[in-house]
């Protein structure tokens, strides 16, 4: 088995159910790539869903009680169960292409020890251009889809600023890690077990896939963006508010538990922003420096 892809998930039938589907349709053979679908406590037809496409693609299914938000153990419990060399994570209500299997893997036979970040089109942080990007969207045709919004630079990566500002050679970034984000990623399933896997910890939204990033970084993994490994963030109910919240918590934990100049600087700085402060400030991972942040909480992921 070459790769095996991770989808943690709750209570969100539908979209899974448009994940699966593009994941059935793969330029890539079936008996190299497998899907493990971890269920997070959901209380609708979830695992029934999962079972209807065992006939069509290897797909596997576990289920953990509902006691809050684990998405971390989740997606650990995927790691641990996987046969891939390689382990993609995505999110349910992604969609993928036909050719994002093959994108993620032929990076990886290039290129060791690689913290692979792909490409999310579409993805609003507070839903607001959901609407038009239902009607945008064609759920069973990603690839026009994405040929659409190539062409017409709609809806981009949020963290297409982020590319611009640096570049897409994230292995020359103090910090790549930032934009290491578990909605479309990768990694070799032996070097995430290596760093230890996702910290559970981690009980609320966001910033667990950040944190797993940094340790990646610290075990020398390569980061790279590949715009070829890409695809749809499909709109689903949320609570930017709710999230930024949760997310200020954990990127305080974040800072406190690695306590350097430059992990500092999570809580209180946008993402887009942190490589400039580094380099402007000359700052290492040197935790025997000292470092007064600006106490501005703007940070978004």
């Amino acid at each position: 088995m070459l790769c095996s892809v991770i989808i943690p998930t709750y209570n969100r039938y539908e979209l899974l159910a448009l994940t699966l589907n593009s994941l059935v349709k793969q330029d890539f053979v079936k008996q190299d790539y497998e899907v493990i679908v971890i269920d997070d406590g959901s209380s609708d037809n979830t695992k029934e869903l999962v079972a209807s496409y065992q006939t069509k693609i290897t797909v596997s299914y576990f289920y953990q009680a509902d006691r809050g938000y684990r998405v971390a153990k989740a997606r650990n419990t995927g790691i641990r169960h996987a046969q891939g060399d390689i382990c993609i994570f995505i999110d349910s209500g992604v969609i993928a292409p036909t050719g994002f299997v093959a994108a993620h893997w032929h990076a990886h036979r290039s290129k060791t020890k690689l913290a692979l970040c792909g490409y999310v089109y579409c993805f609003n942080e507070d839903n607001e251009d959901a609407q038009d990007i239902i009607r945008l969207i064609k759920p069973g045709h990603p690839n026009e889809t994405i040929r659409l919004l190539q062409e017409t630079k709609q809806y981009l990566d949020i963290r297409e600023s982020f590319y611009q500002r640096y570049s897409e050679a994230l292995h020359k970034l103090k910090a790549p890690w930032l934009v290491y984000w578990a909605g479309n990623a990768s990694a070799p399933r032996q070097l995430l077990i290596d760093v230890g896997l996702f910290d559970e910890h981690f009980t609320s939204w966001g910033a667990e896939d950040v944190e797993l990033g940094y340790r990646l970084f610290q075990a020398g993994a390569h980061f790279a963006l590949n715009r070829q490994a890409c695809a749809i963030h499909y709109p689903h109910a949320k609570s930017y508010q709710n999230n930024m919240q949760s997310a200020a918590g954990n990127y305080q934990y974040f800072a406190n538990k690695y306590k350097n100049p430059i992990t500092d600087l999570v809580p209180y700085h946008h993402f887009d922003d942190i490589n400039d402060i580094i380099e402007s400030q000359k700052l290492s991972y040197d935790t025997s420096i000292t470092h007064q942040t600006i106490t501005t909480n703007t940070n978004v992921e």
